[in-house]
This record gives C-alpha cells, structure tokens and sequence, in this order.
C-alpha cells in the first residue's frame, strides 16, 4: 500500500457512480464524483436520467450486493417505501413457453420508482465525510498516457450555487474554465453515453472490441394510482413477447412501487412500437400483447402521468477485459461498460456487484500494484458479461438487431435455455435454479448440472396453465372480479 494518501475520481453520479464511490470509499482517503448535472436533493426527476420514467427493478443478486456496500440500505428503502417482493410467488408472468406457475420464493426483487432509489442511495454515500461531489461539471477526458491515467479534465458550464445542497459535500466552482483533479484511479460510470472507448484511442491505445445487439424496442410508460384494495401486496405482472416468431413482438410489464402506485411499462420491436399517446396506451396492452391481462388490471387504475417514451434499449458491449494493453488507474463500468435492455432489469444489480468487485480487487492486490486497473476491469465484466448472456439469449432473434442474425453460439445457448424455460413452467425445482441465474445469485454454470440437462429433456412436470395465475381475491382487488 502507498502511505500518501490515495485519491479517486468517479466520473457520473447516477447510482453506478454513486456506488463506485462508496466502495472506493472503504479503500481510499478522498473519492470525488463528478457529475455533470446538479443532483436533487430528494426523490426527483433529473435530466441525465430519462430513463427513470420507466420499469425498474433491483434483483436480489443487486440488493445484496447494494447492502454489503451500505449496510442497511434496504431498511431505509422499505421504510421509504419501496415493495419487496418474493420471486417466484409473487410473479405473474408470461413467458414465451407459457404461464409460470408461482412456486414457492426463491429469491426476491426491490421494486420502487428510479427517483426513489438513487435519492435513498445518494444521501446514503453523500454522508460519507470522504466524499465530494463536483457538480455541473463536463468531463473533458483523462490525462496521461497509454501506459498511466494519471487524472481527469473537467470543465464548469453552469454555476453551483443552490439552496437545496445545505450540508452536502460540494465543490461550488462557479465561473471556473478547466482544471484537472489528480487521481490514483479514474473510474468511468457515465452510462450509455461514454466516451471511454474515444478516450483509450486518444491516448495511444487500440479501438476497444465492440458488439450491439438492438432488437429495437421501444417502450412506453405510465404511472397509475392502484384501486385502494391493490395497493399492498399486489404481485408483479410481465407479459413477454415470443422473438423466437421471427416478427416483431410486443410485451409489458406492470410493477407495483411505492404510495399505493403502478409503473406500466408497454414495450413493442420494429414494426410493433407502443404508442405515444395516452388515449391509446390501454388498448395496445389489450390487443396487441399476447394477453390482455395488464389491460385488464389497468381498467379500474387511475393514470397520474402522460406517457413517456424512448428507443434507448440497445444492448452494447465494450470488451475492455480483453485489450492488450490497458492504463493504469483507469477502469470502467456500469453502462460504460455493458448497456442492456432495461427490460430485462438487471442494470442496477450489474452496477452494484460490479462496485463491490471493484472494492474487493483493490483491497485484494493494494493501491500502486501493477496491474491492478486491468485486474479491476476483469472483475467487474463478470457481473456485466452474466446479464449480457441472458439479455441476448432474447434479443438476439428480433429481425434486424445484428447484421448478420444470431450466431451459431446464439443459437445453441436459446435452445436449451429455452428448453430450461420451459422446464421451468411446470417444474418448481428447475424454476428455482433459472431463477437463481436471473436474479443475478449464481452464475449460469449452475443450469449445466447433470440434473438440469436430464431434468430439461424431461421437460414439464405439471401440465401447462391456460391463464394468468392471479388469486380470485387480487383479482377482486384490482377491479376485475
């Protein structure tokens, strides 16, 4: 270990950047995060985030990755508001195969709105005397060299002065042009919109490795206030298209999050794109998905917002682990480094156990080893390359999300995943095992055990359902009975 002290900067402060600084928190002296936007001081809407209007979830996997970085966040999410839900029991779900049955929980989901979460999160590591953010700031790139990052040019656009940050940890720079923050290690978490890859080239490195599978759905959100007697305990419901049909497909999520409300999200590929207007939001969920469940419930909810909307749902891949060469002090993660289609809400749980991974390689090799930038990128793209498998596994097999169509590896893994799935409808031992791989617990090795493969060309145990597993008393809650 060095005995100067050891200094960080985060570069976003969105969740993944958040919690990237509060590992580097447990293993440096200073962690600055700078941030372009001027953060809320509460639970609001921001405008680097445009994709908080729509469904989010915190898989188990993330939640516990979430706590071991803030013991007892959870707490503080569910006293805030925030619904835990168990999985399976409390998911009503069509799959491409068929209707889950509501097995018994395995694992558990944290659903609540974006605003919510990143607010609770925030003032979580905001408290952290080691912390300061830089706020409305632009990232202007690294300095140093191909062989060492050495820190980061930032520019001042807008001035800082702001009543809501009484007794944050702030730098106001108003009317600053540039400087440059020294750092011991720069981390990039700026999102989709990274510019990393640019960055590495600039300095002398090779174009990183890219692949983008866009199956190009677009999605559509609303929120709604519950009927009074569905606003507690009401389960998740998920109606997903079949990409498996070779045309476009169209899907929907309804998520129960805090204050007794619902976050429906409709979501639709290329030819089959929900609508933008609100007047006809309900009957796209009615006609146009593979049931009209989500429709149904809807009838008897009343909507609070208009209709938000975005074609951001590319999965994009950087394979920073694999360059030949790689800077000291620099490493990236988050969306930076693995984008995915929110759809299938892994991001946050990504983001999370890629923030412990990159605490636990510090800690592991020490400030100033050789090497330990490239050995932090390794072991933050574990998390990010599980959820890629599983995102494409889908994907994949939309008409125009890849030049060339799903490769042979494609191919052979949905095949017996989608046997798995399958599986999976009428056996709750294998159900159990998918949704460990899901929820982001274990790694997919788990789903090549031998009892996996004989239980897969077994298939099903229980006969197929014929309708959505809703409880006649949820049913009656929600209007329909």
């Amino acid at each position: 270990m060095t005995e100067r002290p050891t200094t960080a900067v985060v570069l976003g402060g969105s969740l993944t950047g958040m919690l990237a600084a509060r590992a580097l928190a447990d293993v440096a002296d200073r962690v600055t995060v700078v941030e372009r936007d001027v953060l809320p001081a509460g639970p609001e809407p921001r405008k680097g985030l445009p994709q908080a209007r729509h469904v989010h979830q915190l898989w188990s996997g993330g939640a516990h990755a979430l706590e071991e970085l803030l013991p007892g966040i959870v707490d503080r999410l569910r006293e805030a508001g925030a619904n835990r839900l168990p999985v399976t029991t409390d998911m009503v779900a069509l799959s491409p195969y068929g209707w889950y049955r509501r097995w018994a929980e395995s694992h558990h989901m944290l659903l609540c709105s974006r605003d919510l979460l990143d607010a609770t999160v925030r003032e979580a590591v905001l408290a952290d005397e080691r912390i300061e953010v830089v706020e409305g700031v632009e990232v202007l790139g690294p300095t140093g060299t191909a062989a060492e990052v050495t820190g980061v040019r930032i520019r001042a656009h807008a001035g800082l002065h702001d009543d809501r940050h009484e007794g944050r940890h702030h730098d106001r720079h108003d009317g600053l042009a540039e400087r440059t923050l020294s750092a011991d290690l720069v981390v990039d978490a700026t999102g989709r919109g990274s510019r990393a890859s640019g960055w590495l080239t600039d300095l002398g490195l090779p174009a990183v490795e890219r692949r983008e599978v866009n199956s190009g759905v677009a999605y559509a959100s609303r929120v709604f206030r519950a009927p009074e007697a569905a606003r507690e305990g009401f389960p998740v419901v998920n109606v997903q298209p079949d990409p498996r049909a070779g045309k476009p497909g169209c899907g929907g999520v309804l998520l129960p999050i805090e204050d007794g409300r619902w976050i429906v999200t409709l979501f639709g590929s290329r030819g089959a794109e929900p609508p933008t207007d609100a007047a006809d939001f309900v009957r796209y969920a009615r006609e146009d998905l593979r049931h009209p469940v989500i429709a149904e419930l809807l009838a008897h909810a009343e909507p609070l917002t208009d209709v938000a909307y975005t074609r951001t749902t590319a999965n994009r891949r950087h394979y920073y682990e694999r360059m030949r060469t790689w800077p000291e002090n620099f490493a990236v993660l988050g969306d930076a480094l693995c984008a995915l289609n929110p759809i299938y809400g892994h991001g946050m749980s990504v983001a999370a156990q890629g923030a412990v991974a990159l605490r636990d390689t510090v800690r592991r090799h020490g400030w100033g080893s050789p090497g330990l930038s490239r050995r932090i990128q390794r072991a933050v793209a574990r998390p990010a390359s599980a959820a890629w498998d599983l995102a494409l596994g889908m994907d994949v097999f939309y008409p125009g999300a890849t030049p060339k169509g799903p490769t042979l590896r494609d191919r052979l893994l949905a095949a017996y995943v989608g046997r798995l799935l399958y599986t999976a409808t009428g056996n709750g031992r294998i159900a159990r095992r998918v949704t460990d791989v899901t929820s982001l617990e274990r790694g997919a090795a788990v789903l090549l055990a031998p009892s996996m493969l004989l239980a897969a060309l077994v298939g099903p145990l229980k006969p197929a359902l014929t309708g959505p597993p809703l409880m006649v008393e949820e049913l009656k809650a929600a209007g329909v009975r």
